[in-house]
């Protein structure tokens, strides 16, 4: 299949106050944002023509500057207005977007006080992270050799394009080896995340998922954990030795982009995808579309 690459498709992209062609949103490539990484994000779905979640995802970006030292120059209000204006400009009911904001290009050098602060939303089709084949089996994840780090070495809670650096390192070595992904653990060497995703294990009718003290508490994770709870089911967010996976039944990733994907294997230890999984895949199904029922009528 042919590669569609994403400086050269149709459409519009709300870039800095306004809605430009999608081949001319275009920035310099001495832009602070690509040779520092003073840039953050965040990755959102339409469904029914709704962003799920767009007040908190919107809350996440202003926290991320603040972390950043970058002052977005909008209020959340006129972001929240900016990406529907985006999504209806491209005509789009279900899809994925992606808010960035970073640093410009009227500075080269580490520290740059005086470089404007760009603001811009894309949208576009993406109807799932994983394939439907891999998530019907459970995606098979390798374990990386890179660790998540430690809070007081990195700005752990922001959603910044450098903290991913290692995460494609490892998506990309896990493909090579044959994985649909990798599970990092932390720089203590607990279970963290997956290099795009939350993770959940269950047993004996419980989940467990690691405490996010050193990555990114997801929004699709918290969504999780207040469904399971709706249901009574105990929800247990703790540290997480690697070796105790052997003792899981079912595991699976949550997030924006991969939704609620079950997992059949990390490194050595196997998984069935099984009734929790699925009830908190249907659950999760209801929840992306309760706000589009409720607005409609």
């Amino acid at each position: 299949m042919a590669i569609v690459p994403f400086d050269d498709r149709d459409g519009w992209i709300w870039y800095d106050g306004r809605l430009v062609p999608w081949r001319e949103a275009k920035t310099h490539v001495l832009t602070h944002g690509l040779h520092y990484a003073s840039s953050i994000f965040e990755g959102q779905r339409l469904y029914g023509g709704r962003v799920y979640r767009l007040a908190e995802h919107t809350e996440r970006l202003f926290e991320s500057a603040r972390i950043m030292g970058m002052k977005i120059p909008y209020t959340e209000e006129e972001i929240n207005h900016a990406c529907n204006e985006v999504a209806k400009a491209q005509g789009l009911d279900n899809a994925y977007m992606r808010p960035v904001v970073f640093r410009g290009s009227e500075m080269m050098s580490v520290a740059a006080p005086n470089s404007k602060i760009h603001v811009a939303i894309a949208v576009w089709p993406w109807p799932s992270y994983f394939s439907p084949e891999e998530k019907r089996k459970g995606i098979r994840l390798t374990v990386s050799e890179w660790r998540r780090p430690a809070p007081d070495t990195a700005p752990t809670k922001a959603k910044a394009a450098g903290l991913y650096m290692i995460c494609t390192i490892s998506k990309h070595a896990a493909e090579d080896q044959g994985f649909a992904d990798a599970l990092m653990y932390d720089y203590r060497g607990f279970v963290a995340e997956a290099t795009g995703a939350n993770v959940f294990f269950v047993k004996d009718g419980a989940l467990h998922t690691p405490i996010p003290d050193c990555f990114l508490d997801g929004i699709t994770r918290k969504s999780i954990i207040a469904l399971a709870r709706a249901r009574q089911i105990p929800v247990f967010e703790r540290h997480i030795e690697p070796a105790e996976m052997a003792g899981f039944s079912e595991c699976f990733l949550t997030g924006t982009a991969a939704e609620v994907t079950p997992v059949s294997q990390v490194g050595p230890y196997h998984f069935s995808p099984g009734q929790l999984t699925e009830a908190m895949t249907e659950d999760y199904a209801k929840d992306v579309r309760a706000t589009v029922m409720i607005d409609a009528t």
